[in-house]
């Protein structure tokens, strides 16, 4: 019989704990170790989810040969690094969201995946969840028609807690509209649509330096028009809506954040509106450790879609490299 999988946890910010509450409730693998570089949070988790083993380095964890999984939940710009070490060190990796802050770091720990050929998977957890699989069959089965624009805003106010070398709101908050866009237009048009666009943004700064708020207006080849919006600094608001040429679909739920009791507006232009529930046996991160768990047990190298793939995690980093240097580019005054 096959021991359970072990998990080793890179950093002991918030998503640690919600990772490791994930992991726990699951139920069907443990978490061997966790590693800090300040003690006391360290201590706090380990207690709390009974972890037996504390590292003080990241290194040391990765080299623990009783860890089979290493989970990156450490600031975005260290998340490159960290996927190098753990890949040359032949383990299963999940990363947290955003893989990198730029491509060329995008690029080298893709490679070094690839080189290694071990497990990866980019932490954008709301893809495993059965809610972005009913919005990709409900588009699929051409209910609202062809797909004409997409509007997709995620703010929250995380600017006191996030890492200012972590890039600002695109990379921290921006990474869960233009994923779900990535998904729609691949799975929805077809490859080719995700890769060819026209973008222009303006952006806002914060006193770090990075951008705080942006908005990005996209056009791509096919004539799709998508509108992405935000912001670090507002209270915490989640939209999405498609518009097709029979109808329009609107998550009314938080469609990062789904949970048990999820909801959707389907709408027949000039007729009655549809609510459509999807129930769910829990949130994003624990269908995130199960589709983890399961692609391991089969023996496959990465997630199936919905979930993110290695080749669209690097789309979406280069759809936020290009917002970014839009936004960059056009100031607001």
């Amino acid at each position: 019989m096959n021991q359970p999988k072990t998990w080793g946890i890179l950093g002991t910010s918030f998503i640690s704990g919600v990772m490791a509450e994930a992991i726990t409730a699951d139920g069907q693998s443990q978490i061997h170790a966790i590693a800090g570089r300040r003690p006391e949070p360290r201590q706090a988790l380990a207690e709390q989810y009974d972890i037996p083993v504390q590292y003080d380095s990241y290194e040391a964890l990765i080299a623990d040969e009783a860890v089979d999984i290493i989970y990156i939940a450490l600031p975005n710009h260290l998340h490159h690094t960290y996927v190098i070490k753990a890949a040359s060190a032949g383990k299963a990796i999940l990363c947290e969201k955003s893989l990198a802050v730029d491509m060329a770091q995008t690029d080298a720990a893709l490679e070094a995946v690839h080189r290694h050929q071990v497990f990866f998977a980019e932490g954008l957890m709301y893809l495993n969840h059965p809610l972005a699989a009913r919005i990709c069959q409900i588009l699929q089965a051409g209910e609202i028609g062809e797909i004409r624009a997409i509007q997709g805003q995620y703010t929250a106010a995380i600017a006191q807690f996030v890492n200012p070398d972590s890039k600002g709101a695109l990379f921290n908050l921006g990474c869960y509209p233009a994923s779900l866009l990535q998904l729609i237009l691949q799975q929805c048009i077809g490859e080719q649509a995700v890769t060819d666009y026209q973008i222009s943004a303006t952006g806002r700064k914060g006193s770090d330096g990075n951008l705080c708020e942006s908005i990005a207006n996209i056009r791509f080849g096919n004539g799709i028009m998508a509108q992405l919006h935000t912001a670090e600094d507002y209270g915490l608001h989640a939209s999405l809506t498609i518009l097709g040429t029979t109808g329009s679909l609107q998550v009314v739920t938080n469609p990062w954040l789904p949970t048990q009791v999820n909801q959707l507006r389907l709408t027949q232009y000039e007729q009655a509106e549809t609510l459509i529930t999807v129930d769910a046996e829990g949130d994003g991160f624990l269908y995130q450790v199960r589709a983890v768990l399961a692609a391991l047990g089969a023996g496959e190298k990465a997630l199936t879609r919905p979930a993110a793939r290695p080749k669209d995690s690097r789309q979406i980093m280069q759809l936020l490299t290009d917002w970014e240097a839009a936004a960059q580019a056009n100031p607001m005054p």
